[in-house]
Parts: structure tokens; C-alpha cells; sequence
């Protein structure tokens, strides 16, 4: 297996991949917001590729914020449904992790759907720990 960032000729297969994990995602618009990710300075996307196929990606970005130190997190991590559970996932968190040394963060954060257990499971195997349940609310405010 093989980490890399991510290019934008990977859109297509992070489609497919946001789409698995139950974010129907067209190639168009994956290409459309990896153009607004990927020339942004505070995060990365790194993709996992075996054999020259994508099987997972990880999102990562700096946070932020007047009430906290700054952190980093994770803002998406996906891995293929049929690739899941050979140690995927856990490579492409290693990586996150170290852009985020790399970039001065103290701290990771996660957040993950409250019907995810298997995904609670494997970031509790990987030494993250649960801080906190919150609801989480959404306005749409534009056409």
C-alpha cells in the first residue's frame, strides 16, 4: 500500500468511496470541492492506493477556534467496504497524525456519527477517546 496526497484526477474514486460510506457524491462534485480543498494551506487529503487503485482517503485540517487551543481534525476518513479491516484506516490516521506534528498540533480530533459503533471501536483501538456526544444542527442559507 501506498499513501500520497491526493490529486485531482482521484475524484472519481473519492466518489465512490464519500458515496460507500453514505455521501452520495457525483465525480463532478467531488472534483469541484477537491479544487476548494486541495489549494487550501491548512489541511491535506491523503489517498491509500494499492496496486494503483485508490481503496481509502483521509481528510485532515487545522482547527481554530477562541475557546480551544488550536487541534487538528479529521474531517473525513474512508475506506473501500471491501478493504476494511487490513489496516487501512489505521495507515491513513498514522499519516494524519504526523501532518499534524508536522504542523505543530498538540491534540487530533475525530468526530463520527453516534450509529457508527464499529467506527467508534476502531478509533478507540487506535488510543483516541471519547470526550464528548453533542447533537449537530445544519441551516441551509444559500440557493
Amino acid at each position: 500500500m501506498n499513501l500520497r496526497s491526493a490529486r485531482l484526477e482521484d475524484a472519481p474514486a473519492i466518489a465512490i468511496l464519500a458515496t460507500q460510506l453514505g455521501y452520495p457524491t457525483s465525480v463532478e462534485q467531488a472534483e469541484a470541492r477537491m479544487r476548494g480543498v486541495l489549494d487550501r494551506s491548512d489541511g491535506t487529503v491523503l489517498v491509500a492506493e494499492n496496486e494503483g487503485t485508490v481503496t481509502g482517503w483521509i481528510h485532515i485540517v487545522g482547527a481554530f477556534r477562541i475557546e480551544n487551543e488550536p487541534f487538528a481534525e479529521i474531517a473525513a476518513l474512508v475506506v473501500d467496504e471491501n478493504r476494511r479491516g487490513q489496516g487501512t484506516g489505521a495507515r491513513l490516521v498514522e499519516a494524519a497524525i504526523d501532518w499534524a506534528v508536522r504542523h505543530g498540533f498538540r491534540t487530533i480530533r475525530v468526530r463520527s456519527n453516534t450509529v457508527r459503533e464499529r467506527t467508534h471501536a476502531f478509533y478507540e483501538r487506535l488510543g483516541f477517546r471519547r470526550t464528548k456526544t453533542q447533537a449537530s444542527f445544519s441551516k441551509p442559507i444559500g440557493p
